[in-house]
């Protein structure tokens, strides 16, 4: 009797597994992020700017939150030498926030010492993590994309 092959998940079964993914991630991140006097929203701006400086319009829009909000979070993260403004080189009017060598290490080390999400991804040998990469990737620019 030969056996029956595994069902192929749902979408929905995907969908359940990657938000408990998610949310475990992020309470580690969190937490990590506490460990180090940031919140998870300023943690989360510092990640954000890691691919380089963004508007304050623009930090707002990836953190699905009012700019308003955006202004206090970064005056704190200026107060503490995370970031800085500076004028934008297109137009004046705007501000860029920009990541200092402080804040680069800071997430850096936020991210290094999430051991919850580390310990889970010790379970997977390299071709598996490869595996896992390439899948993400592909999935990547669809979840990015604007709604």
């Amino acid at each position: 009797m030969s056996a029956r092959p595994p069902h192929a998940p749902t979408k929905l079964e995907l969908l359940e597994l990657l938000a408990a993914i998610g949310t475990a991630q992020w309470r580690d991140f969190t937490a990590t992020a506490a460990r180090h006097g940031l919140t998870a929203t300023q943690a989360k701006v510092l990640a954000q700017l890691g691919s380089g400086p963004l508007p304050m319009r623009g930090l707002a829009d990836r953190l699905v939150c009012d700019a308003s909000n955006i202004t206090g979070i970064v005056d704190r993260l200026e107060d503490h030498g995370l970031v800085r403004r500076e004028p934008s080189a297109t137009d004046r009017r705007v501000k860029n926030v920009v990541t200092t060598e402080r804040g680069h290490e800071t997430i850096l080390r936020v991210r290094e010492e999430m051991q919850a999400t580390h310990s889970a991804l010790d379970h997977l040998d390299d071709e598996e993590r490869a595996t896992l990469h390439g899948l993400l990737d592909r999935l990547r620019p669809s979840m990015e994309s604007p709604f």
